[in-house]
Formats: structure tokens, C-alpha cells, sequence
């Protein structure tokens, strides 16, 4: 190749190949997104991509963009190697420059925008999400920018309902719900029978039912179409065990729904048995992805089953050792069955790897840690370090409040908990706590002057 840069296309196409060996497809899914609540702990976890075979074809594309540096086909495609490792940053790097390059590269613009939406749009903000004014400025910011940038791609080629696709989520991420809705449909209108549009829509409707806790036909439509694309997909152009995931997603809304509004206890063990079940097919699909692992330990914890979130967890950080977020929830698991010790090794691991989006939640929960130890004075360290880093971090207020309630100071408590609801208005917890502390404040005031009185009695 070196003799004759001609042969730069045939190295391109090699990488390709190579990207194609797992079954690689871009934008062929919107990034599945798994998250978990808990009434003091609450996170919001993104799950990232490992895989096998890009390695390869990132060896391939770096070496021929090292002799062929103006070659956009290998620049865009080296930018799509690093996204589906999960190499952010590189991956950042190659679309900029192929944007800065040719503005006007519907590709380019395509994909730099759908590695937006992986970084950015990952986060749903929701209960213990929130953080407080203007805490989602970057990541919104970023979001529109993606969508900018698929407005700008659309331009060039109206008619790319996978452009739609990814629209209709920076929309969605950003709470435009109608036009996310209007750009799905663009989108079936387009091509009704793609199994990335269907998988799409479905997931739009997971999320609409999650949105209005409503489980009715949304979900069970969903769920149809799950399954569907499951049994009548082409496995060369589908991610099967994604599909399984997302089949799951729709049972775990459905428990979470089923369960908040105290349903029978039939139909939650139904819901809970089916999510497990197809969580599990996921697995079987692809035995060494430690993602399938990861949301299969989240929806037992999320289950309470710690012993099996700890299995499933371990096993996640076994073909994963820098996933922090798996490092974290296991945690957490640990940290709710009563095994502190190991729970502290395990956050401070977490600690370690984790990037700057998630450190505070972990110092919050190391901080939560430290107060069920009754290490007061760790603990509000922790906690503070959490909101030196994210000011107005809900869930580390509510903590801190319980912080100051088991040192008996109901007047700092009160505030902690006032404010964690003022950044987060759906943390239910802290409204419960707020009115406890409220409630005990008033008590021991009463306590306090009936003291006093006594005191002041003649003798």
C-alpha cells in the first residue's frame, strides 16, 4: 500500500469487514438505556459496548489512515470503530475532524450526532437524576447540537430513516415528545418493514408508558413488536440479544408500574419472571458481553435479589474490569445486604475508574455508606465532596440530610431535605424524609420546653 496508495481502498474495505465480523451496524439501534432506582440510593446508568473483533479493524483504519490521511472513508470509519468499542473519545476526534473537513458530509454529521446521543443522551433525568439549575446544561447543550447536526444531515437526504430515527431520540432527550413522535412516524412512512424502525418505535412507547406510569396498551404493543423482530429478524442485520434487552425493558416498566401502584403480587413475580427470562436469552445469545450481564444484575437488584445481582455483577466485571458503573452497582448490592466492608472496597474501585459524569453519585454513595456505619464525620466528607463536584445533587443532599437526623440535628436535616427536593421535586424519599424531620423537630421542641417547665416549677 505504501508503493500505491490505490490499494488505501481495499484496506478500508478490510476494516469494514472487520467491523462486520461481530455484526456490527451503525445506528442500526438507538443505545439502550438501563437505569435504577432506589429510595435513598437512586443512579442513572448508561451501559457501555465491548467488542471483540474491533480492535482489529481499529489496527486496520489506523494504519491506513496513517498513510492515507485525507482518505474520509477511513476517517469516518476509524470514528465508527472507536464508538462501537466504546472509545468516546476517539471516536470524537475523528468525526470533528471529517466534520471540520467537509461540513456538508451527511455521514459524518450522522455519526458525530449519534456519538452525542451515546455520551450525552444516555442520562434521562427523571427521579434522582436531577441535579439541581442548570446542572443539565451540558449534556442539553450537546443534544441539540446533535440534533442540529441530523437537521443538517436530512438536508442532504430526506428520505434516511435512520437520520429520522436518531432524530426522534435527540428530540425525545431534549422533551420535545410531539416532534420526537413526528419523526418516528417520518420514519414509517419511509420504511415500515426495517427492523431498526420497529425496535425504534417500540422503544418509544416503552418510554411514553414509563413516562405516564400508564401500562396499558403501550407497553403490550411493545412488547408484541419485541418479540416479533425477535422471531422474524434476520440475524445478519439485527443485534438478536439487543432485541432480547429491549423485550426485557418492556417487562421491568412494567414491574416497576405494577409494583408502584400496589398491585397483586402474581403479576409482579409474572412481569419479574418474564424480564429475567429474556435477560437471561440475552446472555445465551452472547455468553462474554458483559452488558447483557450488567442488566441482567441491575433488574435483580432492582428486585432485591442481592445475592443474584452479586453473581450477575461479578460476572459483568469479569469481562469488564473498567466498568465503573458495574463496580458501583455491585456496590450498591452489596451495601444493601448488610457486607459493608466489602461494599467500601468495591465504591472505591468504582472510585477509580469511573469518569467525571459519575463520580459524585458514587461519593454519595460511599458517603451513605459511611452514616448506616455510623462514621458521621466520613460520611458528610463524602457527601460533600459529592456536591463540591455536582452543587445540588439531590440524592447527596437526602443523604446528608439523614446524616445530620442521626446526629439528632433536625433543623440541618430539614434543609438538606428541602433542598434535594427543590433540585429534584419527584425524590419521594426526601419529601418523606423532609416531613419525619419536620415531625421529630416539632417533637423534641415539645420535649424541650415541657423540660424547662418542670425546671421553672417552686420546689
Amino acid at each position: 500500500m505504501r508503493a500505491d496508495t490505490r490499494h488505501t481502498a481495499v484496506w478500508n474495505t478490510l476494516g469494514l469487514i472487520l467491523l462486520k465480523t461481530n455484526r456490527v451496524q451503525v445506528n442500526i439501534f438507538p443505545l439502550i438505556i438501563s437505569f435504577t432506582q432506589f429510595s435513598l440510593l437512586k443512579l442513572t446508568i448508561s451501559s457501555p459496548f465491548e467488542l471483540v473483533w474491533t480492535k482489529s479493524a481499529i489496527s486496520v483504519l489506523s494504519y491506513l489512515l496513517a498513510i492515507a490521511p485525507n482518505n474520509y472513508d477511513c476517517l469516518g470509519n476509524l470514528g465508527i470503530a472507536y464508538l462501537q468499542s466504546g472509545k468516546l473519545d476517539q471516536s470524537a476526534k475523528c468525526f470533528q475532524e471529517l466534520v471540520l473537513k467537509d461540513q456538508n458530509h451527511p455521514a459524518a454529521l450522522m455519526n458525530y450526532a449519534a456519538l452525542l446521543l451515546c455520551r450525552y443522551g444516555a442520562v434521562v433525568p427523571g427521579a434522582g437524576a436531577n441535579a439541581g439549575e442548570g446542572a443539565l446544561v451540558d449534556q442539553l447543550t450537546a443534544v441539540n447540537l446533535a440534533k442540529e447536526c441530523l437537521l443538517t444531515a436530512l438536508k442532504s437526504d430526506p428520505k434516511a430513516s435512520h437520520v429520522w430515527i436518531n432524530l426522534a431520540d435527540a428530540y425525545y432527550t431534549i422533551g420535545d415528545h410531539r416532534n420526537s413522535s413526528k419523526c418516528l412516524e417520518k420514519s414509517v412512512k419511509l420504511d415500515a418493514g426495517c427492523m431498526a424502525t420497529r425496535y425504534a418505535v417500540a422503544l418509544h412507547r416503552i418510554k411514553d408508558a414509563e413516562r405516564s406510569q400508564d401500562p396499558s396498551e403501550q407497553l403490550s404493543w411493545a412488547g408484541n413488536e419485541m418479540a416479533s423482530i425477535v422471531r422474524d429478524g434476520d440475524s445478519s442485520i439485527i443485534q438478536v440479544p439487543v432485541v432480547w434487552s429491549g423485550l426485557a425493558m418492556v417487562h421491568k416498566v412494567r414491574h416497576e408500574i405494577v409494583g408502584a401502584f400496589g398491585k397483586v403480587s402474581n403479576e409482579l413475580m409474572d412481569v419479574e419472571e418474564s424480564a429475567t427470562y429474556s435477560l437471561k436469552q440475552a446472555i445465551a445469545e452472547e455468553p462474554d458481553d458483559a452488558v447483557h450481564w450488567h442488566q441482567l444484575g441491575l433488574h435483580s437488584l432492582c428486585t432485591r435479589q442481592f445475592r443474584a445481582s452479586q453473581k450477575y455483577l461479578k460476572a459483568a466485571v469479569a469481562r469488564m474490569r473498567e466498568c465503573s458503573c458495574a463496580w458501583s452497582n455491585l456496590g450498591i448490592s452489596l451495601h444493601l445486604s448488610d457486607e459493608p466492608s466489602q461494599a467500601e472496597v468495591v465504591y472505591k474501585r468504582a472510585l477509580a475508574l469511573t469518569g467525571a459524569e459519575h463520580v459524585h453519585a458514587i461519593f454519595s454513595n460511599l458517603g451513605n455508606l459511611y452514616r448506616h456505619l455510623r462514621q458521621y464525620g466520613q460520611a458528610r466528607a463524602m457527601l460533600a465532596k459529592s456536591l463540591e463536584l455536582c452543587p445540588g445533587y439531590a440524592p447527596a443532599f437526602n443523604n446528608l440530610g439523614l446524616v445530620f437526623v442521626a446526629e439528632g440535628n433536625w433543623e440541618e436535616a430539614q434543609y438538606c431535605f428541602n433542598r434535594a427536593l427543590q433540585a429534584d421535586p419527584l425524590l419521594d424519599a426526601a419529601k418523606s424524609n423532609m416531613i419525619k424531620a419536620a415531625a421529630m423537630s416539632r417533637l423534641c421542641a415539645g420535649l424541650s420546653s415541657c423540660v424547662v417547665q418542670d425546671r421553672s416549677v417552686p420546689q
